[in-house]
């Protein structure tokens, strides 16, 4: 992923999958892809089938904006629905994490596995279920016949560009479909207050109190820590020093903002800032267009989804809408290393619900998905030569190897599999409590 999940420099979407770490994750459908972020690698790697699926963390749009730029599925839950324990946070009052699949019904699987409450996380006590749903059972490809979906129009036109045309014509066909399948389309479905720059200017005190504080509890949790970095100044210190982290290319200014505020993520200040932005993203954003028209869902192009939600802790199921056409003039990134739109690069569009709605969401995603199949429309430029066995070295509990067929990795033994994904994600999340009932009795490809 992204390091820090953008949160550092100041031109932020040109470290999308760039880490000191990993090095440089491009998108699979044009040379030198932005691949977005913060969940770069996540979804790119699921996109050319290195992975069934894997996991994203969004704080605001870093799980369906690499999704639809890799044309696969990506699940941003309601905050509460999934642990984030030993997430690294920036925001324990925004963070998420969920799934990135080829599908609709793999991203369910996975929010399946690891949706439920966690003593870890106490934000996950809120959820209003004892045992979580399965979300499977919600892919129902008539799911959208009787539907009420609500196009909110000024909550999209504010981000309207000339870039954005050949999706808007995309998603303007796709309301059609949603209408062939049976669906009310209610147009104008408008948020009764809409201020991008407020929520901005809110959404930079939250976040940035949230990741001083939170940061330095994460570190105080760790069992070893040998750079003897505990909070934020001797992050800056040490990424200031080492030439892998690329400074001053790469900046900090992210974090000079930060470390220069002088109140707290429990101040006034603070807090004020998170009711306002609560009351924009719900009462007078998102739910308040729910319940006025009576919605099951908001339908949105993706590019304009995931703001609201963001700040107001709501769901959001992204897939694919198209792709950009052939004579698509190129642009770069703000330091033009890298590609961000140009001909065959994918997107998407999102369904956005109340909390807990993702049964909905789900069967509204899958019902659009089944009719348009977008995926298959476009194959990626590339195909990966990296095998999992290359990485993982035979120990005394896994002395198997992998059979490979197409680059199609095939697990022969469970605990094989769980090492994959901790490998894969062990410095994400916590795999304690879910990664067994994923690939416990793994025995087909991922």
């Amino acid at each position: 992923m992204g390091e820090w999940a953008q949160c550092r420099s100041r031109k932020a979407s040109s470290s999308h999958g760039w880490s000191a770490y990993g090095g440089q994750v491009l998108g699979a459908y044009y040379p030198h892809q932005d691949p977005s972020g913060s969940s770069s690698g996540s979804a790119v790697a699921v996109s050319i089938g290195l992975a069934l699926g894997s996991i994203g963390t969004e704080t605001s749009g870093s799980i369906v904006s690499p999704a639809e730029r890799s044309n696969v599925v990506g699940i941003k839950p309601t905050m509460g629905l999934t642990s984030r324990d030993m997430v690294i946070p920036i925001s324990l009052r925004q963070d998420t994490v969920g799934p990135i699949g080829r599908t609709v019904k793999d991203a369910a699987y996975m929010l399946t596995a690891i949706a439920g409450k966690d003593t870890f996380d106490n934000w996950t006590s809120t959820q209003p279920y004892d045992v979580s749903p399965d979300y499977v059972k919600s892919c129902n490809h008539l799911a959208l016949k009787g539907a009420r979906v609500g196009v909110p129009r000024n909550g999209i036109d504010y981000y309207l560009d000339g870039s954005t045309k050949p999706v808007m014509a995309a998603f303007e066909k796709a309301l059609q479909t949603v209408r062939d399948a049976g669906a009310r389309v209610i147009e104008e479905a408008n948020f009764s207050s809409f201020d991008p720059p407020a929520f901005a200017r809110n959404s930079s005190v939250v976040l940035d109190t949230d990741f001083v504080a939170g940061l330095s509890n994460y570190l105080s949790a760790l069992l070893t820590n040998p750079n003897n970095v505990h909070n934020l100044q001797d992050i800056a210190h040490f990424t200031k020093a080492d030439p892998r982290e690329e400074h001053p290319n790469r900046d900090t200014y992210v974090w000079d903002r930060q470390l220069s505020r002088n109140i707290s993520d429990s101040s006034p200040e603070s807090w004020a800032a998170y009711e306002s932005n609560l009351l924009m993203g719900g009462e007078q954003g998102i739910t308040g267009a729910l319940d006025r028209h009576k919605l099951d869902a908001l339908i949105m192009p993706t590019f304009a989804s995931f703001h609201l939600p963001a700040i107001a802790g709501l769901p959001i199921v992204s897939v694919p809408l198209g792709f950009y056409p052939a004579q698509t003039p190129l642009t770069m990134n703000l330091k033009k290393t890298m590609v961000s739109i140009a001909p065959n690069i994918p997107f998407g569009i999102s369904f956005v619900g109340r909390k807990w709605s993702e049964e909905k969401l789900i069967s509204l995603a899958y019902a659009f998905e089944q009719r348009t199949m977008i995926r298959r429309k476009m194959k990626p430029y590339i195909r990966p030569t990296f095998e999992l066995s290359d990485q993982l070295e035979p120990t005394a509990d896994t002395p198997y190897k992998l059979k490979v067929q197409y680059h199609a990795p095939v697990v022969h033994h469970p605990r094989l599999a769980q090492r994959i994904l901790q490998k894969a994600m062990g410095n994400l999340f916590s795999v304690r409590n879910w990664v067994s009932s994923v690939f416990g009795y793994a025995h087909s490809p991922l």
